[in-house]
């Protein structure tokens, strides 16, 4: 039986991730691995998290990896640092990856050994920017932070469906589906619920991995769509970042 996996916020843990599919969700060429968006930040390894879906990928495995927050903030802090111009040999770093620096961007340079975001092999940068925004499966609309309801069309906005919050959902627009999401860290309670209580119109699948020392979080879930079962993986990777976004 083929099996549809939704994998969340993952933030440069690559122990975690690779922990929770090879030991846990243990996937064939068949299944389906759905991943939420921000592969990168805060975490130790966001090149290791990168190459490894892309491993899955040339290996034909049926994978759909989004587009989050994380890698729109990487790819437009990389083009204005190769669009900027140094003076005398001089040159400082740009509004976009002071801001990307202060969410976790720092960690993902390091782990490609990059000075500054231009340094960051394109290749990377190119497999980001083909990233979709969303993916409809089985009556789930799967998307990394949601939707904007106050919208005629919800899904005509590209930002809100990376970096939206809050949003209350309207049944009219989306007719008989649920959505998936990440972005926003919830506790596994939270996340135990909204799978139980079938009146829950969206479903947040991000437990925050990176929260190594709050209760209720810090864990890689992975959802399973048929069973609506989800794994739990705690957290194997060393991470020092806290501040969340």
């Amino acid at each position: 039986m083929i099996k549809k996996w939704v994998i969340p916020d993952i933030h440069g843990c690559y122990r975690t991730l690779t922990t929770l599919i090879e030991n846990q969700i243990v996937p064939n060429k068949s299944d389906h691995l759905i991943f939420l968006g921000d592969y990168i930040d805060r975490g130790p390894d966001s090149k290791s998290v990168i190459d490894y879906i892309m491993h899955l990928e040339r290996n034909e495995y049926n994978v759909t990896a989004l587009l989050g927050n994380h890698e729109d903030y990487c790819i437009k802090a990389y083009e204005e640092d190769k669009k900027h111009k140094g003076f005398l040999g001089f040159r400082s770093k740009t509004k976009v990856q002071r801001e990307w620096e202060m969410h976790g961007g720092v960690q993902t340079m390091e782990s490609f050994k990059a000075e500054s975001p231009r340094d960051i092999p394109e290749e990377y940068i190119d497999w980001m920017r083909k990233l979709p925004y969303y993916v409809e499966v089985d009556g789930f609309i799967i998307v990394h932070a949601g939707l904007n309801f106050k919208k005629d069309d919800p899904f005509s906005d590209k930002r809100a469906m990376i970096w939206i919050r809050d949003f209350k959902v309207d049944q009219t627009k989306i007719p008989n589906k649920k959505i998936i999401h990440g972005h926003v860290p919830v506790n596994l309670e939270f996340i135990d619920l909204s799978l139980k209580n079938k009146d829950y119109k969206f479903i947040d699948l991000d437990n925050g991995v990176y929260f190594n020392d709050r209760a209720g979080y810090g864990n890689l879930i992975a959802l399973e769509l048929g069973s609506m079962s989800y794994s739990i993986q705690s957290l194997m990777d060393d991470v020092n970042y806290q501040k969340s976004r």
